[in-house]
């Protein structure tokens, strides 16, 4: 359980307002100069001291990535770009970052970037978050008015912020797609090597971060790294804001320890599971993209990285997907894997072509009529589709798919047969 006192979101729920002055009663700009006096290299050590790992849904550690920047100024500038492409579905904690607590992620916009060794940093923004970017800008201009950020900040460390608003696809929150969205092209990933620290944005060194990776680094470098890394459980520290939804009785998103039981999370947060524990079926634990968990084997797990991975699933951007006894598996994943259809970028066959298939034998199996054979067309057609496409879509339209027949794959069967011998 989270202590208030190690909240670093006091105001996720917009209770004051999102301004500077009020940021600043919140505790954000505090010492920030002093922070940055104490350099570059004190900074990335206390990150990597702290353990933070990316909140954006693969959980790398965020010390590492930015050690892979080139150690040399070779002349090209050096971008930060801050992923607020937010449209998994089930994730909905970087928009309330954006609205109630913008001047963090300013703060830790200009932290990151002097640890880098940036000078500009892009927000990358979705275009449906009219309202966050509208507030976000608000922000950006009240730093710039009193010199937080600018060509000649307090800080000694130029910095200048650029909003840019996405057209909201998918695909454009893969950091590669993110960064062709960017220089004004269509969001289709790369093909990796080169990686963005080695060449990015502009062909530059490049850092992306999620909203929250950024958002936090304030706190952890006033705190210090070793009070991030005590919370929560070793090699997965901190806290995390999880966004619960579905059949639960107080939907919601809240901070919590990373590492906090699902039970717990729910319970203290979300007034429990709808109809009881014992009506608690299923669980996607990091947003549609993750294979889903059954209850006997979630209802008392860590909610961390490591631990979502030894069920067969993980952790992802922290959307928690409840289901309870009344829904039908079969269709609610064949509303997933529509949407995965529909966001598909076109560039890899697999997920192109595939995806279709995906949703067509899905919804056969969830309206009927459909054979046993479907399944086993349908586990074909995944495992051509995971791992053999250009960024993670394949994998995200893939997985889903196995949690469901991995725990349930009996009781779909049966389904499928039912008809058949109900009629014979």
């Amino acid at each position: 359980m989270l202590h208030d006192r190690d909240r670093i979101f006091t105001n996720l729920y917009g209770l004051q307002p999102p301004s500077l002055r009020a940021a600043e009663r919140r505790g954000a700009w505090n010492d920030t100069g002093r922070i940055i006096q104490r350099g570059a290299d004190w900074i990335r050590n206390e990150i990597n001291k702290s353990g933070l790992r990316g909140r954006g849904g693969a959980g790398f550690p965020t010390g590492l990535k930015w050690s892979f920047m080139p150690k040399e100024f070779d002349g090209r500038p050096r971008y930060l770009v801050v992923n607020a492409d937010e449209g998994e579905p089930g994730t909905c904690k970087d928009r309330d970052i954006l609205r109630h607590e913008p001047h963090l992620l300013i703060e830790g916009s200009l932290l990151a970037s002097f640890a880098i060794g940036a000078n500009v940093c892009y927000v990358y923004i979705r275009g449906e978050f009219a309202q966050e970017s509208r507030i976000l800008q608000r922000a950006i201009d009240e730093a710039y008015e009193t010199r937080l950020v600018g060509p000649n900040n307090l800080h000694d460390w130029p910095l200048d912020v650029y909003i840019h608003r996405g057209a909201g696809a998918y695909v454009a929150g893969d950091e590669t797609a993110l960064l062709e969205s960017l220089e004004g092209k269509k969001a289709l990933p790369r093909v990796k090597p080169p990686f963005p620290t080695e060449c990015g944005l502009y062909g530059c060194p490049t850092v992306v971060n999620n909203v929250e990776s950024i958002a936090v680094l304030g706190t952890i470098l006033r705190r210090g790294g070793a009070w991030f890394a005590g919370l929560g459980r070793p090699n997965n520290s901190g806290t995390k804001i999880f966004c619960v939804s579905g059949h639960v009785n107080a939907p919601c998103c809240v901070e919590e320890t990373l590492g906090v039981t699902f039970r717990e999370l729910i319970e203290r947060h979300c007034g429990g599971v709808r109809g009881g524990w014992d009506n608690l079926l299923a669980v996607i634990p990091g947003g549609a993209t993750a294979p889903l968990v059954p209850a006997r084997e979630i209802m008392d797990a860590p909610l961390d990285f490591d631990s979502m991975l030894s069920l067969k699933s993980v952790l992802g951007t922290g959307g928690v997907i409840v289901f309870d006894k009344s829904t039908d598996l079969l269709r609610a994943l064949a509303r997933i894997s529509r949407f995965y259809m529909h966001e598909s970028c076109g560039q890899c066959t697999p997920c192109r072509e595939g995806s279709g298939w995906v949703w067509r034998v899905l919804s056969r199996m969830a309206e009927g009529p459909a054979e046993r054979r479907d399944i086993d067309m349908l586990l074909d057609i995944i495992s051509r589709i995971e791992g053999h496409t250009i960024c993670a879509m394949g994998d995200s339209v893939a997985w889903p798919v196995q949690g469901l027949f991995r725990h349930f794959g009996d009781e779909i069967a049966c389904r499928i047969m039912q008809p058949r011998s109900s009629t014979s």
